[in-house]
């Protein structure tokens, strides 16, 4: 059965600050509608494929690596909790859950 998908205000936020930059880089939103698009489609394979993603260091966390983007998120009973979708071209300093 599919897991409803939930994201947490921090991954929506930083998600779209993902976006609007490469909006801003590429003066175009053509590659940003192409990785909204690759994100959810990826995102809607965990509702139905929980188990896809690789384990991580942090206990219940699991990370779905799709190109440069790694999506981390968290199984729950009946749904699955969107933590962060993190370009991992970044500076990884930055990055905590």
């Amino acid at each position: 059965m599919a897991k409803r998908i939930v994201w947490t205000p921090k991954a929506t936020n930083l998600f779209t600050k993902i976006l609007e930059f490469y909006c801003q880089r590429n003066h175009s939103n053509t590659y940003s509608r192409k990785l909204n698009k690759e994100i959810y489609e990826s995102v809607k394979l965990l509702a139905k494929y929980p188990l896809v993603g690789l384990k991580t260091d942090m206990e219940n966390i699991r990370v779905l690596i799709k190109g440069d983007f790694k999506i981390f998120y968290e199984i729950r009973t009946a749904e699955i909790v969107i933590h962060l979708v993190w370009d991992s071209r970044q500076d990884p300093s930055k990055l905590s859950l």
